[in-house]
């Protein structure tokens, strides 16, 4: 286990990743982070530091791809013969469902991607012959002269990021929090070899990969694409995932055997304020190098071609338009010389900017806008005329163009086969191969933390009668998580994994042939008592902010696998549990009903790799010892979730770098306090509306299927008519009018329908409050909806006719709902992303104000349900 604090990543600790140590390396004085968050002086400090700053902290480092004077001969060779117009389409970047074949003949972009749950055809079941076809077609049009002259061949991203984890059959590994607990560089390296193959099997030649977060905040839903709360092993890892990609920069490097890597998300996204995706980093400078920039200390120094910007922002500042960190810190300091390419229309969340216009992106350092939906059009063609007026300097132009030239000469692009012709190219068996399942089985009993062994009950025999149970046993996509064929891992069975092995697979297998027995029951129901239960349970697939959440609480206010564990453990039967998460998780009630407790992460598609390690052999011996340990603290509490190694109070449950192995003495009871407490006293609002929207908000408006996002005084659309009017001061409510033509709304959702945890509104017994004017009564059914996301319909909706209609006529008054009546209604808290939708299909005005979620407003409610 590494040991080194962080306030030792001085110049000798960047010296050991072959680092040349340039300028002062004190500290610069920290921003103070209450100010920088509240002062404007304080964010605009933070965003134009001189580029001289940047040496006392950053270091020069010692990249392994020096560049080559033919290399860079040639990219001068190539851009004298090319247009604005053919510059600029290399640094746009479509995704495959937004253009055809004939948009890559005209325009010639210079890459393009797959997001998550894209495919060939839009089919989820595409081939890996269909993936290759599609890679080929765009590829010969991007060289074909027949239209705008280029000759430069596309490149293709995807976001293979536990395995080619977009194609059907493809080997998935334990996401990176489990590689994290491993802690093993060399299986880190061969993991990224084998998706590097698979990858190109289907004709790919752009991996989105590795993610570099350093997770300090275990409510992020991103967490598990970390591989740690602590950026020493982040760093090793980066260097060791980019070489299993790219080759070594001694070795092989983008040989026909390789694809080019991305380190991402430039900066600091594992850092922002209580886990939000996509939030505000207030990290000094220097902890922003110290804790958040190791993973690219790390892999940049072993030669990843692309780094990918974050969404998030540092001090208020968007790092898409961040030129100090882009351009200063990364190319200029570091000695960057690759490109950056955007995360998913991440340049339109720039002050001033939309995913159609961003020159503040390019100006900042940005080489390739990642430019989804049709927004891409546009894009270009203000790009250009922005160039042309003089708002983008050409030499930025040249700059970024001249990275993506040199990134595709250095691999090879220019001279290597079509993707059909390639080395791996069409080889399908290679997708899902023996040799890469067992690195991925290996990896998995590597993952897996061994937190709980009362008694010594493992390893089991395999001789017993054993019980599976629990909804993640026979479950490939639950172990597998986010990110896997779909972007979020759901609506996915086991059919969607030949080659496969579920948790249950594994175990069945192997007591079968020891002549034991086995029973599937997911609700722990039997005929003939077992010996021995083994639980598999845990979280639901999730991607990005979809995945936040506001505390630790795992089965926050419903506890159903606990009272699957209590049930056997009630019946005498030994419970031995396999916990499946993408982060820690508070699960004292759920230790305290077992006697031995598995973190197993998300393990992937080889769910026999759990069996070998929780098994003996049929003599009674170890097959395989638990190796994993934590490198994220485990929480004591449920609001413990920025509890980091080396914090000055640190007092977690379990520690980092905790993890028994056979033999070891047991240390946890069966007595950790499973009291949560809730400070209702404490609770404040949870605004949405009070005059503008508070984040993470959005308003819009529907009529039947057309939808309008609010960015006007008044706008009007179907059914409906909409504007600002003033109730206490100017422009603080807004008028909702209704034709009755269509069934038409005004509704507020999270900024891109992530899903919220707002279970805590529940505990604190709010009420949703607003303040409405009926100014014409309603002639047909008035709606009140909350939405959330799950495998089927997920929503709340109420009849408020009767109660809107009972108010006095152009009076204001505040009407507040009980939240349980929409949890009755079906709704879930756990991931609401629309909790305000107010409709109706008749004719109807209304003036709406000060909508929030108000604690102890429960009983007292208009409509009361509890």
């Amino acid at each position: 286990m590494l040991t080194t604090k962080l306030s030792t990543l001085s110049l000798a600790t960047i010296a050991a990743f072959g680092l040349a140590a340039c300028g002062d390396n004190a500290s610069q004085k920290d921003v103070n982070e209450s100010t920088a968050a509240a002062k404007p002086a304080a964010v605009k400090e933070v965003a134009v530091k001189a580029p001289a700053d940047a040496a006392k902290i950053w270091p020069k480092l010692d990249i392994a791809v020096k560049q080559d004077p033919a290399i860079e001969a040639k990219i001068k060779e190539i851009m004298a013969d090319m247009t604005l117009e053919q510059k600029v389409a290399q640094m746009i970047q479509p995704e495959i469902r937004d253009i055809t074949v004939e948009d890559m003949r005209k325009y010639g972009f210079g890459s393009f991607l797959n997001g998550g749950g894209a495919f060939p055809n839009n089919n989820k079941h595409a081939t890996p012959q269909d993936w290759i076809k599609l890679a080929e077609d765009l590829y010969q049009a991007s060289i074909d002269d027949s239209v705008d002259g280029s000759t430069i061949p596309t490149i293709w991203g995807t976001d293979a990021v536990h395995g080619h984890n977009n194609v059907i059959g493809a080997t998935l590994f334990p996401h990176n929090i489990g590689l994290g607990a491993a802690n093993n560089p060399d299986l880190i390296e061969k993991i990224a070899e084998v998706t590097a193959t698979e990858v190109m099997v289907t004709g790919i030649d752009w991996v989105f990969a590795p993610t570099v977060a350093v997770v300090r905040d275990d409510r992020w839903g991103r967490t598990y694409e970390g591989y740690s709360e602590d950026p020493e092993i982040v760093r090793e890892y980066s260097a060791s995932i980019v070489k299993g990609l790219q080759g070594h920069a001694d070795g092989d490097f983008l040989s026909d055997r390789r694809v080019i890597s991305t380190v991402k998300h430039f900066l600091g996204d594992g850092g922002t304020e209580k886990g939000d995706d996509q939030g505000n980093n207030i990290a000094s400078e220097q902890e922003l190098f110290d804790i958040h920039a190791q993973g690219y200390v790390g892999g940049l120094t072993a030669g990843s071609q692309s780094v990918m910007a974050s969404f998030n922002s540092w001090h208020g500042v968007k790092n898409h338009g961040n030129k100090y960190l882009l351009t200063d810190v990364l190319k200029t300091q570091m000695g960057f010389d690759g490109f950056v390419v955007g995360d998913w229309n991440g340049h339109g969340q720039i002050k001033g900017c939309s995913n159609e216009s961003c020159p503040q992106s390019i100006n900042a350092g940005l080489d390739i806008f990642m430019v989804p939906t049709g927004a891409w059009k546009p894009l270009y063609e203000n790009t250009i005329a922005q160039v042309k007026s003089g708002e983008i300097a050409m030499s930025r132009i040249d700059d970024a163009v001249a990275r993506i030239l040199r990134v595709k000469l250095r691999a090879g692009i220019f001279e290597k086969p079509s993707p059909a012709e390639r080395q791996f190219s069409g080889k399908t068996e290679l997708i899902g191969a023996k040799e890469h399942r067992d690195v991925a089985r290996q990896a998995v009993r590597e993952s897996l933390v061994l937190l709980k062994n009362k008694g010594t009950i493992l390893p089991l025999s395999p001789t017993q009668h054993i019980l599976v149970a629990g909804d993640g046993a026979d479950n490939i996509g639950k172990q597998s998580g986010g990110w896997t064929i779909t972007w979020q891992g759901t609506n996915n069975t086991n059919d969607d994994f030949p080659g496969g092995t579920s948790i249950y697979d594994g175990i069945a297998a192997q007591v079968a042939a020891a002549g034991g027995k086995t029973t599937l029951s997911v609700d722990g129901s039997f005929d003939e008592k077992p010996d021995v239960a083994i639980v598999v349970f845990g979280e639901e697939p999730y991607a990005e902010g979809h995945g936040d959440r506001d505390n630790l609480d795992y089965q926050r206010g419903e506890k159903t696998d606990l009272a699957l564990l209590k049930s056997l453990k009630e019946q005498g039967i030994p419970v031995v549990s396999v916990f499946i998460s993408g982060r820690p998780m508070w699960v004292n009630a759920e230790l305290n009903a077992s006697d031995a407790f598995v973190a197993a992460w998300l393990p992937g598609s080889e769910g026999n790799g759990v069996a070998e390690v929780i098994l003996a052999n049929e003599d009674g011996s170890v097959q395989h010892d638990f190796k994993g340990k934590l490198s994220f603290s485990w929480p004591k509490t449920p609001d413990q979730a920025t509890v980091n190694r080396h914090d000055e109070d640190y007092s977690p449950l379990l520690p980092y770098g905790f993890g028994l192995r056979y033999g070891d003495d047991n240390v946890l009871a069966d007595n950790l306090d499973e009291t949560i407490k809730v400070d209702l006293a404490k609770a404040t609002d949870l605004k949405l509306f009070t005059g503008q929207m508070h984040k993470p908000w959005q308003m819009s408006l529907f009529s039947d299927a057309d939808v309008l996002a609010v960015n006007s005084n008044t706008h009007t659309v179907g059914a409906l008519s909409y504007r600002t009017i003033d109730k206490v001061v100017q422009e603080d409510a807004r008028k909702v009018e209704f034709d009755g033509s269509a069934n038409a709304g005004i509704r507020i959702s999270s900024f891109g329908n992530f899903r919220e945890d707002l279970r805590s509104q529940l505990e604190v017994n709010a009420a949703l409050s607003f303040e409405v004017n009926v100014m014409q009564p309603a002639d047909g059914k008035v709606m009140l909806t909350m939405v959330c996301e799950g495998e089927g319909p997920c929503a709340g909706q109420l009849d408020i006719t009767e109660q809107l209609n009972a108010l006095p006529v152009n009076e204001w008054q505040t009407m507040t709902i009980d939240l349980q009546c929409f949890k009755n209604a079906g709704m879930s808290f756990a991931d609401l992303h629309t909790p305000f939708e107010l409709s109706t299909n008749g004719k109807f005005a209304v003036g709406l104000s000060n909508i929030k979620f108000a604690p102890n407003g429960a009983e007292t409610a208009t409509i009361n349900c509890q």
